[in-house]
């Protein structure tokens, strides 16, 4: 991986997370979800007419993509049901890369080096420690970690899908641009029917948040897919991972969290994980 692909991706994550704790609108996890879509389809609908068409051979990998996430949001929601976010965020999101890794050396063909994989390893077990703390010390509960590594799973579908649908397309701007669009109409479609149109008066009052929150996530998965163009997959996506680091320090800042040490730990052990990778 490049070092420019590299701090992209940190970039990214970094978008990520900022979106993430700055958003507190005080709606439910599949509202706030819906809204975050709804609104980054919005901005990129905004840029279509300065990109070109995705390639007839990118359409099926966009409607795969836009499927998955229902079942992401769906999963993620019933996770959230079960345990609080602190833990089921770190295992869905820590969970995802060795999916990936083991489904794109399947699908793409894309190996790692040993070095490439420990650090891919370290990295994961830093945001799984994440989830100790999360919980309250306590294990993960069957139905949550049932439904968390589900939303892990959709998320490696999903990663896996834009990767081959923007290598196909040759153009990661445009598919992502008309990814978001696509997805941003079938979650408003999604809402409606599980929720009724009502649901969108609740959305309402927060289409600020929604668009600019939607802004963010927007352009941080567009730095994700660009780089998934250019480096294996499995790398990206656990450098993407991060995004909980920066969590982390963004709730010690700004909402004056207290950084305690097993979360401390994991940061390290997270750091160690990214350097083996840059290094390898």
């Amino acid at each position: 991986m490049e070092t420019t692909v590299f701090l992209a991706v940190i970039a990214a994550a970094a978008l990520h997370a900022g979106w993430n704790a700055l958003l507190k609108i005080g709606l439910d996890r599949f509202l706030t979800a819906t809204l975050i879509q709804i609104g980054a389809g919005l901005v990129a609908l905004c840029a279509l007419p300065f990109v070109a068409l995705p390639q007839a051979s990118a359409w099926p990998w966009i409607a795969l993509s836009a499927l998955l996430h229902i079942g992401y949001n769906f999963f993620l929601a019933r996770a959230y049901q079960y345990g609080d976010l602190g833990q089921v965020y770190p295992i869905a999101r820590g969970s995802s890369p060795l999916m990936v890794a083991l489904l794109s050396l399947l699908f793409l063909h894309d190996g790692l080096g040993a070095l490439q994989l420990l650090g891919l390893l370290v990295l994961v077990l830093g945001i799984w420690l994440m989830a100790i703390r999360g919980g309250h010390h306590q294990a993960p509960q069957g139905a949550m970690l049932a439904c968390a590594l589900m939303t892990a799973l959709f998320i490696a579908g999903y990663t896996l899908s834009d990767a081959m649908g923007a290598r196909a397309n040759g153009d990661a701007l445009s598919y992502s641009l008309w990814l978001f669009t696509v997805n941003g109409v079938v979650m408003a479609a999604v809402l409606a029917i599980s929720r009724g149109p009502r649901a969108f008066l609740q959305l309402g009052p927060h289409w600020r948040g929604g668009v600019a929150g939607g802004a963010m996530s927007m352009a941080a998965y567009t730095i994700v897919i660009w780089a998934m163009t250019q480096a294996p997959v499995a790398l990206v996506s656990a450098l993407r991972e991060t995004s909980v680091v920066f969590a982390v320090l963004l709730g010690v800042v700004l909402l004056k969290e207290r950084l305690r040490p097993i979360r401390l730990l994991a940061c390290v052990v997270i750091a160690a994980g990214v350097v083996m990778m840059k290094l390898a």
